[in-house]
This record gives C-alpha cells, sequence and structure tokens, in this order.
C-alpha cells in the first residue's frame, strides 16, 4: 500500500503555490489511498478500518438484498415480467449449480440463497470499477474535508483486500460450522488426524499438518484471487484516466486524449467479462468448499 499523502487542504496550498496539479505519481497514490481515521479513538485504534470499503461494501449488500426481497414480494405465477424473468433465471442457474456440488437438501436450504447473495454482492463490488475513476472521489474532494474528514476515497471494496479476505474467512467459517454439522464433532476430529494418507499414528501428525494447510490455502486463494484482479483493473482504469487527464491543444495532446477514450471504452467492455467472471468464480468457490465439508473422507 502507498504511504499516505499530506492532508488535502497541505496538497491544494503546495499545488496552488507552484501553480501545478498533481504529478502522475501522486495522483496514483492518491487513488490508491483509502479513507480511514488516523487517530486513535479512546482505547481501541481504528486506524486500520477502510470507511470507504464498508460503506461501499454494507450499502451495496443492502441492496443486493432488498431487489431480491422485492422480487420475490412481487413475485406472480402468471407470465413473469422482465425483472421477475432476470432473477429467476439467476435463482434458477445459482440452484442448479448448488445441488451438482451439495448433495444434502436440507443444507442446500440455506447454501442456495447463500450462493445466490454472494454472486449478486461480489458482482455489485466488481461492477463499481465501471464508474469514472474520479467521480466520486471528487465529489468526496467537496464533501469530505467539509465534515473533517480525509480527502481520500476508493469505491471498489473488492479491490480491498480486507474486504476480500473477510469474505473468504467467513466461507471458512461456514465450511467449519458444516464440518461439524454433518460429520459431527468426533468425526471431524477423526477425519482431521486420518485423511487423507490413513489412519495410523504415525501419519497423524502429516495429515493433520496438511489439513491445516489446505484449510489456509484454500482461504487465501479465495480471498487473493478476487483482490488481485480488481485490483489490477481498479489501477488499469486509473492509469488510462491519466491519458486523458495529460490532454493538450497539440498533437501528442489530442493523441493521449483519443487514445484514452479508446482504451476507455475497450476495458471498460472487457471488464465487464471480468467482474462477472470473478463473481462466478467466487460463487462457485464456495459452492466447492462448502460441498466439501459434506464429503467424508
Amino acid at each position: 500500500m502507498a504511504p499516505p499523502l499530506t492532508d488535502n487542504a497541505t496538497d491544494q496550498t503546495n499545488m496552488a503555490a507552484s501553480g501545478t496539479g498533481p504529478t502522475p505519481g501522486e495522483y496514483v497514490q492518491h487513488h490508491l489511498q483509502h479513507l480511514q481515521n488516523t487517530k486513535q479513538v479512546g482505547p481501541v485504534d481504528f486506524s486500520v478500518v477502510n470507511y470507504d470499503s464498508l460503506f461501499f461494501s454494507i450499502t451495496l449488500g443492502v441492496l443486493v438484498c432488498w431487489v431480491l426481497w422485492l422480487a420475490a414480494r412481487k413475485a406472480t405465477s402468471g407470465v413473469p415480467g422482465r425483472f421477475q424473468a432476470a432473477v429467476e433465471f439467476l435463482v434458477e442457474m445459482v440452484d442448479s449449480q448448488a445441488k451438482g456440488i451439495v448433495h444434502n437438501a436440507q443444507s442446500r436450504k440455506f447454501v442456495g440463497p447463500l450462493a445466490l447473495t454472494v454472486f449478486l454482492w461480489v458482482f455489485m463490488m466488481n461492477a463499481m470499477d465501471l464508474l469514472p475513476v474520479d467521480l466520486i472521489p471528487q465529489i468526496w474532494h467537496t464533501a469530505g474535508p467539509a465534515l473533517g474528514m480525509k480527502d481520500y476515497m476508493r469505491v471498489v471494496p473488492t479491490a480491498d483486500l480486507s474486504i476480500t479476505m473477510g469474505l473468504s474467512v467467513t466461507v471458512l467459517l461456514i465450511c467449519l460450522y458444516y464440518n461439524v454439522k454433518i460429520k459431527g464433532l468426533g468425526g471431524w476430529i477423526h477425519e482431521l488426524f486420518t485423511a487423507p494418507f490413513g489412519n495410523h499414528f504415525l501419519l497423524w501428525p502429516v495429515n493433520f499438518a496438511m489439513q491445516m494447510i489446505e484449510f489456509v490455502a484454500k482461504t487465501v486463494s479465495h480471498g487473493m484471487r478476487l483482490f488481485g484482479n480488481l485490483y489490477a483493473g481498479e489501477l488499469i482504469f486509473i492509469l488510462i484516466a491519466l491519458m486523458g487527464g495529460a490532454w493538450t491543444l497539440s498533437a501528442t495532446g489530442i493523441s493521449l486524449f483519443i487514445g484514452h477514450l479508446v482504451a476507455g471504452t475497450v476495458w471498460a467492455i472487457f471488464h465487464i467479462l471480468i467482474i462477472t467472471l470473478q463473481a462466478f468464480v467466487f460463487m462457485m468457490l464456495t459452492l466447492v468448499y462448502i460441498g466439501q465439508a459434506h464429503d467424508h473422507h
């Protein structure tokens, strides 16, 4: 993570004095800095809390749940409208995937809606990357300092490692719950020491170590995969925005601006596939890991 920049007021003063705007490096650094509270509140240190990621992830999560509730409330048995048909298509798609992976019908009553919520939630958080780079940060540029807060704002929650790892750790906890529920506490502990190499006391330490490595590896890769793809996508959008900000009434400046428009359009269209695919992959891995928790070794 890039080191924090100076306060916005200081930035503006320095820029006004020099008559120049931020350098490309400063522009990129500024856009990669999270909104944080640099002061300790009582005995608790909140300086590591990314308030922008929390705000957008919670808001989008509530929005997804509200849309699904609205679709369920307005569902009819007759010919469905476009909105109901779209939601039914998503529900059937996720349900078919859940049936093929989680064979316990009772578990699917929770896992199916969970997978649907995860897919739509992650998709919406990813889709924030399609907003113009400076749209919301520029609004916050006026509102933030007026509220006594820093002039930093990142709007893509899944480009924040703490969010993606929080999601993957939650999936891990759900998997641990189903391991105990399906196999029983004794059965799961027995499996930890006897799989995958067999029930021999000399192999117990190796089996246990392999099980712990598997849990950690699956959790880390689950969160890191989503974070890496969205962080890279966000960074490319920032670099494309720099091309547009460098335009002048010259052949080079006009070429950069045209390149900005072409590259931004092409990357946005391609990125629609990326954000959808990453949401689908995250959902599928969630189903796979929960399905594995139901399997006996």
